[in-house]
Formats: structure tokens, sequence, C-alpha cells
């Protein structure tokens, strides 16, 4: 759901995979370029994505969460990979948005 997927972040959000190969670096995305990015792959591939453990810091407006996850094919089968999502949220007084994500997969460390 797309649409839901757009309505958790902040304007100007920014999703950021590390890449390591071939030399490590950051690629930087808007939510649009995520979606631009992924949904050919998801349209071939089952994906689903399970939290394994989080550690949320919550400071006055903002938290940062660190979730670790484990990536599937099938959500009753054997995990194909595994990382870490970085999440900086914003609460507006009304609702917790995302601002940023980064997330590193054990392909990247």
């Amino acid at each position: 759901d797309w649409d839901r997927f757009r309505s958790l972040y902040a304007p100007g959000a920014r999703l950021m995979p590390v890449i390591s190969h071939p030399e490590p670096r950051v690629r930087i995305l808007t939510p649009d370029d995520y979606i631009r990015r992924v949904e050919p792959i998801f349209a071939k591939e089952n994906f689903w994505e399970r939290e394994t453990s989080s550690e949320v810091e919550t400071t006055g407006r903002i938290a940062h969460v660190l979730s670790h996850y484990e990536s599937l094919r099938d959500p009753n089968g054997p995990p194909f990979e595994h990382g870490t999502n970085s999440i900086q949220l914003f609460y507006d007084d009304a609702r917790w948005w995302i601002v940023s994500v980064m997330w590193n997969t054990a392909r990247s460390e």
C-alpha cells in the first residue's frame, strides 16, 4: 500500500540504504524514489520484513529507533537476509513522522 507508506513520512524525509560494493557509500532516496526502485522487484519477488528486536530512545519531540530485522520470501519461511534500520522520528503534537531511515544489511556490514 504505497499511499499508506508515503503517509508515514514527513515532507523532505529520506531513506538511505548503506551500499558496500564497489566502495562503501550511502544512497539517498525520497519515499517516491524508494517506491520506484523496489516496485519492479516486489512485482517479481515476494518480500516480508520481520522485526526481531528494537531499541528506542526518546527525548522531547524526537525519537531514534534501532530496529533489527530479517527479510523473508514467505512469512512462514526462513529468512534470506538480516539487517538493522536506524529510524529517526519527529512528534508534532498529533503524531510521529518518519524523518529518515538508514539501513544496513548483512551484505553491507
